[in-house]
């Protein structure tokens, strides 16, 4: 009779826990989420995740607090919400440069940017902007090439850390115009722009967000936009192939990721609030302010184009001989 009733029973529990396991996935969230951040404050992964927090906040009924966990090329936030409990209370805002090139530059990676993390949502992308300290005798692009080739050298160059898309970036134009400027890495956008402000490192490729007021006050001088077209919030600043860098296109995007494992429905629930937040004008007249584009991808784009990213950056950083 105990044989007989053992699957029975077990059949009742599980129809029993079944539609309790979809209730809380339907009742979330009931308590505040993190929200990592992988870079410093003042950096475009930081402004990302502050500007898609507050109105999620809303959306969702409850606080979503950003936590910034600069440092290890993303690593340090990237292990933190990799570790955390599946549960949609730990949430990671990576930018595309650590997600998708760093694996190819660090050895022995102690995360993995698809085995590790569900694909939530994209939020913002962005072309880079090449900046300069103003006080540097360069107006152009093609002045800088002319004084790095006068001065082998002696330029430095601000990334956010090893493996960045601004360190790709830089490495690409140096390769193109066949000049010598030494990196300088920093643990996120924030440090590094300091720096530059202060003249200790002379020149950046980065995202327009952090670097919009210092370059309508006139510290930094903007010089090129990596992308093919001019960019509305930059108009007076050329594109790459009209500086004379046809091939120089490099864009960078930041991304939503949840631990693996993490329900479907909450990660759909907060994707698809993350989309009608996007669709807004309100949301896209501020991404636009920054020089950025609110370019929503949900789970299923946003993962097979991280994968697609990471082969295609895989072969840049060969080619150039990025190293750790």
């Amino acid at each position: 009779m105990l044989r007989t009733l053992t699957p029975l029973a077990l059949a009742v529990s599980f129809a029993v826990l079944a539609p309790t396991a979809h209730a809380a996935d339907a009742a979330f969230p009931q308590r505040p989420i993190t929200l990592i951040a992988s870079a410093a404050a003042g950096g475009t992964t930081d402004l990302a995740a502050r500007l898609i927090a507050e109105p999620l906040s809303k959306a969702l009924g409850q606080p979503v607090v950003v936590e910034n966990r600069p440092g290890a090329s993303g690593g340090i936030a990237a292990q933190a919400v990799a570790r955390a409990k599946p549960d949609g209370y730990t949430m990671l805002l990576q930018y595309s440069g650590y997600q998708v090139i760093t694996p190819a530059v660090v050895k022995n990676l102690t995360w993995d940017p698809i085995k590790d993390f569900a694909p939530v949502a994209n939020v913002l992308s962005a072309p880079q902007v090449i900046v300069v300290n103003a006080n540097l005798p360069i107006k152009t692009l093609k002045d800088l090439v002319s004084y790095a080739k006068a001065n082998p050298n002696k330029l430095n160059y601000a990334s956010s850390g090893n493996g960045s898309l601004q360190q790709v970036a830089t490495e690409l134009l140096k390769m193109q115009a066949g000049v010598d400027i030494t990196h300088v890495p920093y643990k996120g956008t924030g440090p590094a722009l300091t720096d530059l402000l202060s003249g200790a490192v002379d020149l950046t490729i980065t995202t327009p967000p952090p670097l919009m007021g210092h370059i309508q006050s006139g510290k930094l001088r903007a010089l090129a936009v990596t992308d093919t077209k001019r960019i509305e919030s930059l108009k007076d600043v050329p594109s790459a192939p009209e500086a004379g860098f046809p091939d120089l296109e490099v864009s960078s995007w930041f991304a939503m990721y949840a631990p693996t494992g993490t329900p479907q429905p909450v990660i759909d629930k907060v994707a698809g609030e993350i989309g009608k937040i996007m669709a807004t004008d309100a949301f896209r007249k501020k991404a636009a302010e920054l020089g950025a584009e609110a370019r929503f991808m949900g789970p299923k784009e946003l993962g097979a184009y991280t994968q697609s990213e990471l082969t295609r950056w895989a072969a840049v950083v060969k080619a150039a001989n990025i190293q750790e």
